[in-house]
């Protein structure tokens, strides 16, 4: 299987991956990058589920840069037929899809050290560091902000004490629900929304990017 679950000597990509975090860099909010992702998967169960695809891309000034984006499609070792009538991925078909291993690598290759995005981030990373564990490797080193969380720093947000689902903020910044469901296409309206979680926040007041990471109730950020 994997050699370095025995001997601890990672591999090279996961090597490359940590170097990234190394140097210690002054954040600044409009030149961080933010990796804004979304997992489709077989089910709910962190443990039993598997994903089925990743889709990202970045965002950097509050500038969707499509060029910088991954989409990626995993072999299924596991079928559900109820999830598949809502993500419409099938367990065959034309779609080029690769091992959940070269999956991962690319990710880590993709993210680097940016700043992880995601609705209700903890189930999509959650997914990701399992599959990192069953690789025999360790968890995501990187920082990770939740759109949900983000969205009750507005003067939007009229509930704070509400979990906000991707197709409410898509009602609240009157947004097309377009390819709902598919892991690029919630990446992309997640972007949409992230930015304008960010202009909303940075037009009432002068903000840093630590900012953005405090929050007096944690619930859902890593």
């Amino acid at each position: 299987m994997f050699n370095w679950l025995q001997h601890k000597n990672y591999p090279s990509f996961w090597n490359a991956y940590l170097s990234h975090f190394k140097a210690k860099k002054k954040m600044e909010l409009a030149m961080a990058r933010f990796v804004i992702f979304d997992t489709e998967t077989t089910g709910l169960t962190i443990k039993e589920d598997r994903i089925l695809s990743i889709g990202a891309i970045s965002v950097t000034g509050n500038t969707m840069d499509v060029a910088d984006s991954l989409e990626l499609y995993i072999k299924q070792d596991r079928f559900n037929p109820k999830t598949a009538e809502i993500h419409g991925i099938l367990k065959d078909g034309n779609i080029k899809k690769v091992d959940e291993s070269e999956a991962i690598i690319q990710f880590l290759n993709h993210i680097k050290d940016s700043i992880l995005v995601a609705h209700h981030a903890t189930f999509d990373v959650a997914m990701v560091n399992e599959n990192l564990k069953r690789m025999g490797l360790p968890k995501l080193k990187n920082k990770v902000l939740d759109t949900g969380i983000l969205f009750k720093k507005t003067n939007l947000c009229l509930n704070r004490d509400k979990l906000y689902t991707l197709d409410e903020l898509c009602d609240v910044f009157h947004l097309k629900k377009h390819d709902r469901h598919t892991a690029s296409g919630d990446a992309y309206i997640t972007a949409i929304v992230f930015m304008k979680i960010i202009a909303s926040i940075t037009e009432a007041r002068k903000i840093s990017i630590q900012d953005l990471f405090f929050n007096s109730n944690r619930r859902g950020l890593l």
